[in-house]
Order: C-alpha cells, then sequence, then structure tokens
C-alpha cells in the first residue's frame, strides 16, 4: 500500500523536477540527444539553393514542374536510466543522501524525456539486476519511476557494474540513451562500458560525497564499507593518513577519467552537497555542441 507519506515525497520531487525540465532542460535535452535521423515528410515546390539531391523525380515527373522532398528529424528516441541501488548510495554527509541525488536526477531526466515524446525506462541494479521497468511514455510512468526510486529496497549490497552494462546490451535492442548513475565504487567495467557504448549512447553521471575525497580532521574515527561490512579504526588526526586517503580518491578519480575517456563517453561529476543543475546544464551543451 502506497503511504501518505511516500505520495507526499512524490509529488515533492515531481513539483521539483518537472519545473527544472520544463523551464531549464528541455532545449538542452532536446539538442543534447538527437534523433535516430531524417524521415520523409512531405514534398514541396523546388526554390532556388534547395539541393538538388533532395528532388523528387517521380513528382516533379508528374507535374511537370520541380519538386522537392522535405525530410523531419526522426525524433523519438529511448532513454534507459541504469541505477546504482547498492548499500554506498545510504551515504551522505551534507544535505542528502547519494541514493537521494540520484532520485531527482531520474526525475529530471524522465521529465525532460517525455517532454521530447521520448520513452524512458530503468534499470535497478547492485550486483545483480534488481528490477527492469521497461521504456513507456507518460506521466504516469514518471511517477511510478520516482515512487520506485524513493521506496526500492535491493535485495544485495554489493555493485557490479559490468552485469548491468552487459544486462543493457542484451535485453535493450534499439539503440538508446543509456545513462548510468552511480558512485562507481566497482571498478571493474572498463571492457563492458566500451562494449555497451558500440550499441547505445552512454552517459556517465557519477555521483559522490565530498567525505569520500577527503577526511576531516576529527581525531580516531571508525569507518564502515557499507557494501562489505568491514569496519576500519582511523586516527583522522594524523596529516599522513588524511593525506593517503586524499591520494587514493585522487587514484580512483584518474581511473574513471582514463576509463571514461577510453570508452568515448561523456561524463560529469556530480555532488551531494552542490546543486546539480549547473553540471547538467554543462554536460547538454556540450553534447549539444558536437552535435
Amino acid at each position: 500500500m502506497i503511504t501518505r507519506e511516500i505520495i507526499n515525497k512524490v509529488r515533492k520531487i515531481e513539483i521539483k523536477t518537472r519545473g527544472l525540465s520544463s523551464h531549464i532542460f528541455a532545449g538542452e535535452y532536446h539538442s543534447a540527444f538527437k534523433g535516430r535521423g531524417m524521415t520523409f515528410s512531405d514534398v514541396r515546390e523546388y526554390m532556388p539553393g534547395d539541393d538538388i539531391r533532395t528532388i523528387d523525380w517521380n513528382v516533379t515527373a508528374r507535374f511537370n514542374h520541380p519538386y522537392v522532398k522535405v525530410f523531419e528529424e526522426e525524433r523519438e528516441l529511448t532513454v534507459i536510466l541504469l541505477v546504482d541501488v547498492s548499500a554506498s548510495g545510504n551515504f551522505g554527509t551534507t544535505f542528502q543522501f547519494k541514493k537521494d541525488l540520484i532520485t531527482e536526477l531520474c526525475a529530471v531526466l524522465s521529465f525532460s524525456a517525455i517532454q521530447n515524446n521520448d520513452k524512458i525506462g530503468i534499470i535497478f541494479f547492485s550486483d545483480k539486476i534488481e528490477k527492469f521497468i521497461p521504456p513507456k511514455k507518460g506521466k504516469t510512468h514518471i511517477l511510478r519511476i520516482i515512487r520506485e526510486l524513493i521506496e526500492f529496497k535491493p535485495a544485495n549490497k554489493k555493485t557490479a557494474i559490468s552485469e548491468a552494462l552487459r544486462y543493457v546490451s542484451n535485453v535493450i535492442k534499439k539503440k538508446s540513451i543509456v545513462f548510468v548513475i552511480s558512485d562507481f565504487m566497482d571498478t571493474h567495467f572498463e571492457e563492458a562500458l566500451k562494449y555497451t557504448n558500440k550499441k547505445h549512447d552512454v552517459v556517465a553521471l557519477q555521483i559522490y560525497d565530498p567525505r569520500e575525497n577527503e577526511l576531516p580532521n576529527a581525531g580516531l574515527i571508525r569507518i564502515e564499507n557499507a557494501e562489505s561490512g568491514e569496519t576500519l579504526e582511523i586516527d583522522t588526526n594524523d596529516p599522513e593518513t588524511r593525506n593517503n586517503f586524499r591520494k587514493m580518491a585522487i587514484q580512483k578519480e584518474k581511473f574513471l577519467n582514463d576509463a571514461f575517456a577510453k570508452s568515448g563517453i561523456d561524463w560529469i561529476k556530480l555532488r551531494t552537497d552542490e546543486n546539480y543543475v549547473h553540471q547538467l546544464m554543462r554536460l547538454f551543451k556540450k553534447r549539444g555542441r558536437k552535435a
């Protein structure tokens, strides 16, 4: 049964993200994600400057006057949200957990998609495929996706991005826009990413909390790996400890930079303590310029 609290959460996210999609992202989304090509629409009389390659010779012969074919962009796309629901999403030290930011991002992308007459589906994954909602259109479908994002409880805690990518490649036959939304704690996905990007247009959204890059000077603390359950006590007063932690974060970022670059995909990093609008707009504008 859907509780009043869930309904209120869905409504709150809908109001915020639908407004962003309508007033900020709609045009940029359209430019960033093009349709599959051009499709024949109509014919009209030839005008000086028209490309002679577009002349419709059958119609021209019938009317004894040159006519050209008119084409329109075949707009409809399929968008797949590949969402990491592993236990590391239950982390956040500032305004929100990583999974809360993921929910908002998915809502914004979903509303942007349906406003452009695109279908959208979602795949929840941990170290297995947890749930698949096939692509559809319509507000009711989007609200179902948001509700699932809010209340879904995964069976497993760990992450296997390669498994999720392989699933997309096998199940989604039509070329689609695939947003991989994860904190990318798993690092064994590079080959699967390359392969999936050959079949689909893959975009990576990396979610992270600032405390995953730098430790505070807070004395002796206990940290827990949410996915494995392992705990470790560390002395954050020790400058060398904080420095080593920072170095590991830099190494991870370099690995991800290299992996995404080699795979030929676009990607952005989104922090739990910052507004995601600017970064998402930057991604859309970058893709729009390349199109």
